[in-house]
This record gives structure tokens, C-alpha cells and sequence, in this order.
């Protein structure tokens, strides 16, 4: 990119967003962040019901330093910002065989855990398990999820032989099978790739690392909610200048040649030098005007999220429990391939109350359950009908499951469909974006610089290096790094 860059806006206060805000006003940038909706978070979002602190968005932390890295592009702390707090266990997984298994980050303790659920040969694969899975992130962690691509060719070098001798280009599945015969345990390690809309067995075993940051680096939770990171970090970017415009929706660009002047809300134009559009792949292409890309783009499943408010909880609940179906590559064919719903569910049972209290009224627990599903593309459902049905009956499998004592002590709070994904304006109705297949993982991603010639760069799932808070963070910055380049 060339030209001027001395001022940015940035579209969209999601965490990609306000990461990009960060890493820029640090670089000296004059910056302003226009956000439709009144407040800052975009899918990270909040809403307060009957005394309930509900986040609409996702609900597992991992990597903090990221945080701490934006927030010390405008020297601050995050320690200083927000109050997180490890959780032990990162998650309890539940079988359908009624087995359970802590999942710690601690070796020594996930180890005993693994030794007393499958034996010392299992035990044994683990600990193997988790220093590849940590090679695997060191192999991958600069060249490919912290830097900008522009070719293919920029994966050239040690780390992509170090990745291929590592089997990176394998099965995800494949991988952890290599280490864990126990099926259940496999499950444990390879259940992520879902975050990356891929199978197991088709997902590549670079993606790994995703299990890495749950299962070794560590799972946090962060004291009045998921809603109080992207406050805190919008909150540190207004004190060091940047300004923002909540309630405004970007219309449209304005442009002058190849070059975007300013940006159009309903009430009036916001001039610029250089924009940055965090606003997922589905908005931004609205705005760019853009040609279609010569390939179709393949969108991840979808999620139903059933937010509950529990008079009482089960005993052995963790922050964070996942409870898996004896179904499991059928899960993934239904949902990925069918268009079907699952028919022996997966599903994450969140009760961040059991962690702060405070998220719910006195003498109550809130809860939210998670069940995948086809994205709109691949199953267009009458979710209108559907979603309340569906609800009802996944309540009924989590006591059935007794992950909650009885249907009748959760009260259903909201709930969120694909529908209702769409209408915040993901395509598809995917808060999870682009599939990581091989042909978007990259630089055969969609990039960040959608025209050498212009002066927008893209921020957010939809681009590199991908989907999770992780990744949207470094997106962020990556973002920044391109216009720091032009100056």
C-alpha cells in the first residue's frame, strides 16, 4: 500500500476492530472507530435480561497475551484493565458411556487425569501429545498466524519443512490418533477443529494448535463477563485518543479513484486516509463493491445458542462442560455435509455463574448451551418455527444427560439462530465465518489488502489468520502492520 495512512478509520468495534484501533494509535495514527451498534464488542456481544448478564458471543478465552499486546501498543497493562481468572479445570468432558474427564492444563494433573480414566499407555501418548501439540504452535505462531501473507511463496522457508516433517499437512484426526488410541480422548484433542468449520479427519493437523491454546496454554475467564474485554480495550483506546462513534452504520465509501476519502454513515461523512474494515466478510464485501472470488467460499456450520437462567445446577458442572454424543463422524457429516440437524448431539454447557456469581440474580445460575448446526447455505430452515422447538429439546438432552437436574429448573432466557446471526449480518448465518479448509487456510485465505491500489485493508474472522479470539486479535494487528508499511 502507498500513500497517506496519518488518519484511519476503522468499521467495526468487534475484538479485531479495536485490536486494529490499539496496534494503530500506538503507531501514531490518528484513528476513529464507527460502530452500528451503541456500544463496543460486535459478536462478542452482551445483553442484560431479568437480572442475567448474558454475552451473546463466545464464551472461551485463551491467549491473554494478545490482550496485553494490543493494550501495550498504547502503554497499558492488562492487568491494569480487567480482572481474568484461570479456570481449573479448563473443561469437563462428559461420554455417553457416563465416563468424565477433567481437562487440565497443568501436565502433571492432566496426565494422572488421562492415567486414571484410559491407563499409563494413554498417559503416556499425552504427554507426547502435548509436546507436539507445543511444537506445533511454536512451528506455526510466527510464519503462519502472526504474519501478513501476499503469495503462496511467503510460507517458503524452515517452518513450512519444520510444519511438513511435523505432519502438518495431514489429518487433524489422524495426528492425535498417532498419540491416543482411546477414542474418547481423541475427541478431546481434535473437537476444535470445529471452530474451524472442518471435520477431524479433514481438517488439516496444522490446526492443532487450537487445541494447544485450550488444552496447554490455558482457558481464562475474565470477572463481569466475556463483554468486559472488548470494554476494556475500548476503554484504553479512548483514553489514549481514539474516537469513537457508536450507533453510526457505515452506508457506504466514498471514493476518489482507487482511494476511499471518507466514510458515510446516515448522519454524515467521516473523512479518512486509509480504512480499516473489521466488519466480517459478508459487510465488507457489501461496502467493497468487490468482484466475486473465482472460487466459492465455503462457510463453517452454524450454532444454536440457548441462553438459561437455572434455579439449581448439576454437582459436577465445570465452567465450561462438554458433553458428547456416541455419535461423532456422523455428527459431523449431518451437519457439514446433510444439512441435517444432529440427531445424537454434541454440546457445550457454559455456567460461567459457577466462576462470578454476580452474572445472575441471587439464588440463580446462568447458563448457556451451545449445539452446532448447518450454516443457512447449506440447510435454509425455517429457524422461526424451528428454534424454540429445537431449544426445548436440547434442554430435554441436557437432563436427560443430567447436566441440568431437571427441564423444569432452567427457564429459557433468549435464543440465538442462524437467522438471527444473519440479521447482525454474518453470511451465511455463521458467527464462525469462513471454513478453514485448505484452500482458505493462508495465504489462500481471503487477504487482508483487497487492492494494492487502494488504501482499505480487512480485520476479522473472514480474513487471515482466522477464526477464535485469538486469531481476530492478531487479525487486528496484522491490519495495522500494513498501514504502518505505507507510511
Amino acid at each position: 500500500m502507498t500513500g497517506r495512512t496519518d488518519s484511519v478509520v476503522v468499521v467495526g468495534a468487534g475484538l479485531a476492530g479495536l485490536s486494529a484501533a490499539l496496534h494503530l494509535r500506538g503507531d501514531g495514527h490518528e484513528v476513529t472507530v464507527v460502530e452500528r451498534l451503541p456500544h463496543p464488542g460486535g459478536l462478542a456481544g452482551r445483553l442484560d435480561l431479568e437480572g442475567h448478564r448474558i454475552d451473546t458471543g463466545p464464551t472461551v478465552l485463551t491467549m491473554p497475551e494478545l490482550l496485553d499486546e494490543a493494550l501495550a501498543a498504547v502503554g497499558e497493562r492488562l492487568a491494569d484493565r480487567m480482572e481474568l481468572l484461570p479456570l481449573h479445570p479448563a473443561y469437563r468432558a462428559t461420554f455417553a458411556d457416563g465416563s468424565a474427564l477433567d481437562v487440565h492444563t497443568d501436565a502433571e494433573r492432566m496426565e494422572q487425569a488421562v492415567r486414571e480414566f484410559a491407563g499409563g499407555r494413554e498417559a503416556a501418548g499425552y504427554r507426547e501429545l502435548r509436546s507436539w501439540l507445543t511444537r506445533l504452535y511454536e512451528v506455526e505462531r510466527e510464519r503462519f498466524i502472526g504474519a501478513n501473507f501476499d503469495s503462496p511463496l511467503d510460507l517458503l522457508g524452515r517452518d513450512l519443512v519444520a510444519l511438513t516433517r511435523m505432519g502438518g499437512f495431514g489429518s487433524l484426526a489422524g495426528a492425535v490418533g498417532r498419540f491416543l488410541r482411546d477414542e474418547r480422548l481423541r475427541r478431546v484433542f481434535t473437537f476444535q477443529s470445529l471452530y474451524a468449520g472442518v471435520a477431524p479427519r479433514h481438517a488439516l493437523a496444522a490446526y492443532g494448535v487450537i487445541a494447544y491454546m485450550d488444552t496447554v496454554a490455558g482457558v481464562w475467564f475474565p470477572r463481569g463477563g466475556m463483554r468486559a474485554v472488548p470494554q476494556a480495550l475500548a476503554d484504553a483506546a479512548e483514553a489514549a485518543g481514539v474516537r469513537f462513534h457508536y450507533g453510526a452504520e457505515v452506508v457506504a465509501l466514498e471514493r476518489s479513484g482507487a482511494r476511499v476519502t471518507a466514510v458515510r454513515t446516515a448522519e454524515g461523512c467521516v473523512p479518512c486516509d486509509a480504512v480499516v474494515l473489521a466488519t466480517g466478510p459478508g459487510q465488507s464485501a457489501r461496502l467493497l463493491r468487490g468482484r466475486a472470488r473465482p472460487v466459492p467460499l465455503r462457510w463453517s456450520p452454524s450454532a444454536v445458542v440457548v441462553h438459561l437462567s437455572a434455579a439449581r445446577v448439576a454437582d459436577d458442572l465445570a465452567h465450561h462442560t462438554i458433553s458428547f454424543g456416541e455419535a461423532w463422524d456422523r455428527t459431523f457429516r449431518e451437519i457439514v455435509g446433510d444439512g441435517a440437524l444432529m440427531s445424537d448431539p454434541s454440546l457445550l454447557l457454559t455456567t460461567p455463574s459457577l466462576t462470578d456469581p454476580g452474572l445472575a440474580p441471587a439464588g440463580r445460575h446462568l447458563q448457556y448451551l451451545l449445539a452446532p448446526c448447518p450454516n443457512l447455505e447449506a440447510a435454509p430452515l425455517r429457524w422461526d418455527v424451528l428454534g424454540p422447538r429445537y431449544a426445548e429439546e436440547l434442554v430435554g438432552e441436557l437432563a436427560r444427560r443430567k447436566l441440568v437436574p431437571a427441564a423444569a429448573d432452567v427457564t429459557v432466557l433468549s435464543l440465538a439462530t442462524p437467522d438471527d446471526w444473519a440479521r447482525a449480518g454474518q453470511a451465511a448465518g455463521t458467527p464462525f465465518s469462513l471454513a478453514h479448509t485448505f484452500g482458505q487456510t493462508g495465504p489462500f485465505r481471503p487477504g487482508n489488502l483487497p487492492s494494492r491500489r487502494g488504501n482499505v485493508v480487512l480485520a476479522g474472522s473472514g480474513t487471515t489468520p482466522g477464526v477464535g479470539i485469538p486469531p481476530v486479535l492478531i487479525s487486528g494487528r496484522l491490519a495495522a502492520q500494513r498501514l504502518r508499511s505505507a507510511q
